[in-house]
């Protein structure tokens, strides 16, 4: 049975009737099980990057955000272009094996926010205050904002079999997101905790494992639907290994923000959705760096 629709309401705090509110009782941020769970989640953050919550959705609501997840596929932006882990042009200044010279296959697709249904299930989860009041209280933080950006600050994912992300790291220093449909067989997430840090990028480290000639600091993830992953993506080089089978991978992307206002970069956002808005083109002119790492 359907959940009832409703439209993504940013006023709304409760997501009972989507979310399994007996093991992630949104709707009772200060109760001892809430705490508990966010304990949790801080302690695997700072131990590895990363908080899995399996079987975050009810059922209905998991089978509901997949149908969904389908209808939507066909409004996918793909593209296939070959990329360094930081999405920044050669540079035949740098030496043979540095990592901005390690090119790689990129071959995944985006459903940009601005055509995602208010009432979708991943739109609802998204704007909703109890959810940022959850994310903010796992990361430790006061508050946290969605994007100000029209078309990242909610995506939805789209590998179909034979495409991957290759290495990269994230723009903003964490990420949410929720897998809705899980291919038959590869689309694995790999990741390399605190890989690099503000202080700097640890380029020899990391040109081993893009190079392919190490996997002693990846940690392997194979998630389900419904999973809700936490993941700290800014200093954590990332990817998702090949999709195989017939049936494609689907993941609601859900950016947050420790600061309003987050306008996405102009060149990244013309690569991953293949357009740009006048709000894009401000917000490069306006642009100051919050660190010295390479996008």
């Amino acid at each position: 049975m359907p959940v009832s629709p409703a439209l993504a309401d940013a006023e709304c705090s409760d997501l009972g009737d989507i979310v399994d509110a007996e093991r992630f009782p949104l709707h009772e941020p200060d109760g001892p099980r809430m705490r508990e769970l966010i304990e949790s989640c801080r302690a695997r953050l700072a131990e590895t990057g990363s908080a899995v919550l399996h079987g975050f959705l009810r059922p209905a609501a998991l089978a509901q955000a997949r149908d969904e997840g389908v209808a939507l596929a066909h409004k996918t932006y793909f593209s296939s272009r070959r990329v360094n882990a930081y999405f920044t042009a050669d540079d035949p200044s740098l030496p043979e094996g540095d990592p901005r010279r390690v090119f790689m296959d990129r071959t995944s697709g985006f459903v940009t926010r601005d055509v995602i249904p208010a009432d979708a299930i991943i739109h609802r989860i998204y704007v909703a205050h109890a959810m940022k009041r959850f994310v903010a209280a796992c990361l430790d933080e006061a508050r946290i904002w969605e994007y100000a950006d029209p078309y990242a600050g909610l995506v939805q994912n789209v590998m179909p079999p034979g495409t991957q992300q290759p290495w990269h790291y994230d723009t903003n220093e964490f990420i949410v997101s929720m897998m809705t449909q899980q291919p038959e067989a590869g689309g694995d997430f790999e990741y390399c905790p605190g890989i690099r840090s503000p202080e700097g990028e640890n380029y020899g480290e990391v040109g081993r494992i893009v190079r392919g000639e190490t996997r002693a600091p990846i940690n392997v993830i194979t998630l389900q639907p419904g999973d809700l992953q936490l993941f700290k993506g800014r200093f954590s080089l990332h990817r998702v290994t090949q999709v195989e089978g017939s049936i494609e991978r689907h993941t609601a992307i859900f950016a947050y923000s420790k600061k309003p206002g987050v306008i996405g970069r102009l060149e990244r956002t013309r690569q991953l959705y293949g357009r740009v808005s006048e709000m894009h083109l401000e917000a490069e002119q306006r642009l100051v760096r919050a660190d010295n790492l390479v996008d």
